[in-house]
């Protein structure tokens, strides 16, 4: 009878003590059990925007303040932003000088997210959010795009009405559509894309529309990768139209009928010539 209250008893010491351990594990996990994460899908942003890279430490931590590092491999020096208890070390790459900063508050919670500031071509690229003292870090892919709204211009000639649609800064390449008023493709040729020394595209785009068409066109200029989509609508009025077949008609008759009347002139003075003989 005693050797069973003895083994119940030490079961209850051993139960209770993983309890404890397995409890504290859970709370407070060793620092090899921290994770830094970032996020697993690009982060797209527009040319003069703020963006935000997402990283903070799993499981939450309180009062953090260790060193946070951000860099990017490609650049030298590859620092772009690292914070040292709670200030900003001084070895930063110049490209990013007074366009970066950590939400410092959040910082005790694990919040190690960089906010970059007036974004531009030239900062798309991967970065690493590091943890020198965890040994941890993870990589975030930021993506740079340019969109701006395209422009159509009218013209005429002998085979009906012409609109040509242009839109300048655009990043990466973006493709061009034109629609109909129910949304249908016009058939055009290839557009032109010519880029800039900025790094921006700029692309146009040509079609030929007679008057048996809609009279509302749309020029869609659109980027997948970066999800951006631009256009413009136009409607043209029927007087616009020019009637080419017609005009070309009475062009010809004029020429006919003046023809005869010379012709006729010329009968007329023989006439009188052989008359006066």
């Amino acid at each position: 009878m005693i050797r069973q209250y003895a083994l119940i008893f030490w079961v209850m010491i051993v139960s209770v003590v993983l309890s404890c351990l397995f409890f504290g594990l859970c709370i407070f996990p060793p620092l090899g059990q921290f994770w830094v994460v970032g996020s697993r899908q690009p982060i797209v942003a527009l040319a003069g925007d703020d963006a935000i890279l997402p990283c903070c430490i799993e499981p939450t931590i309180s009062d953090f303040s260790d060193t946070v590092e951000w860099t990017r491999e490609d650049l030298d020096p590859p620092y772009v932003h690292v914070q040292h208890n709670g200030l900003l070390v001084q070895h930063q790459n110049p490209q990013y000088k007074n366009r970066t900063t950590l939400f410092v508050d959040e910082l005790k919670n694990g919040n190690i997210s960089l906010k970059l500031f007036r974004v531009t071509l030239s900062d798309e690229g991967k970065y690493l959010c590091l943890i020198p003292s965890m040994r941890k870090g993870d990589l975030i892919q930021l993506n740079v795009g340019a969109a701006s709204s395209p422009v159509i211009n009218v013209t005429k000639n002998s085979s009906g009405v012409v609109l040509e649609c242009e839109s300048k800064g655009w990043y990466p390449e973006p493709e061009l559509f034109w629609l109909d008023a129910e949304g249908k493709l016009l058939s055009a040729g290839a557009p032109e894309t010519v880029r800039g020394p900025d790094g921006l595209y700029t692309v146009s785009s040509r079609v030929t529309v007679e008057k048996s068409h809609s009279k509302s066109f749309t020029c869609r200029v659109q980027q997948s990768s970066i999800n951006q989509t631009r256009e413009t609508e136009i409607h043209v009025p029927d007087d616009f139209f020019m009637d080419t077949p017609t005009a070309d008609c009475s062009c010809v008759a004029a020429h006919i009928v003046t023809g005869f009347a010379v012709f006729f002139f010329l009968c007329v003075c023989v006439a009188f010539c052989i008359y006066k003989r």
